[in-house]
């Protein structure tokens, strides 16, 4: 069985893949969410999902493993672990991402980041300029799913064990708002 299809029949399992009228953390509107946490909640699949993300880098030589809170951590921590390096998580601040905690980077280290549902890259983009601080040697970017068809770019070799296309609204012309259906807000971020 592919990754994709092990990762899009574990996220159903998990009853993680949900339909209705959403409010995503970048404020598009969308038909389809995938609730992350639905999955992160067994450790058997963030097991068998975070090993296969692990196995994507396995020869990258990486030496950190960096995730944005909240859904990162989890991920980061079992990816370095296969990777048998260590994982540390970057945190939400003003308008983008620090390390607390003791965190840091070395100048020059090899780093991954690694988060859960990409969709428009805000919290990806918001460690890359976190790690490029502390100039940090980005070696890649692993996501469990990408929700953007493919078509986000940062400039640095991304990976997905899952790539769909669901398609985003921005409010103005959401065809869901034009039904008068309820819009609800998952997730944890502000928007």
């Amino acid at each position: 069985m592919s990754n994709q299809q092990e990762s899009f029949e574990i996220f159903e399992k998990a009853g993680a893949l949900l339909k209705g009228h959403f409010l995503l953390s970048s404020g598009l509107h969308s038909d389809l969410y995938f609730e992350k946490f639905q999955v992160l909640q067994h450790p058997e699949y963030v097991e068998i999902l975070c090993k296969k993300l692990a196995s994507l880098f396995k020869d990258d030589k990486i030496e950190v493993v960096v995730g944005p809170t909240t859904g990162g951590i989890i991920i980061a921590y079992e990816v370095a672990k296969n990777l048998k390096t260590h994982s540390i998580f970057a945190e939400s601040e003003g308008e983008g991402r620090v390390f607390k905690r003791g965190f840091s980077l070395k100048k020059g280290e090899r780093v991954l980041i690694v988060d859960d549902i990409l969709t428009t890259g805000k919290s990806i983009n918001e460690v890359i300029d976190l790690v490029n601080k502390y100039d940090g040697e980005i070696i890649g970017i692993g996501v469990l799913l990408d929700r953007s068809g493919g078509k986000v770019e940062f400039g640095y070799p991304l990976k997905a064990l899952a790539t769909t296309e669901v398609k985003n609204y921005s409010p103005e012309v959401c065809p869901l708002c034009k039904k008068g259906e309820p819009l609800v807000k998952p997730g944890s971020r502000k928007i």
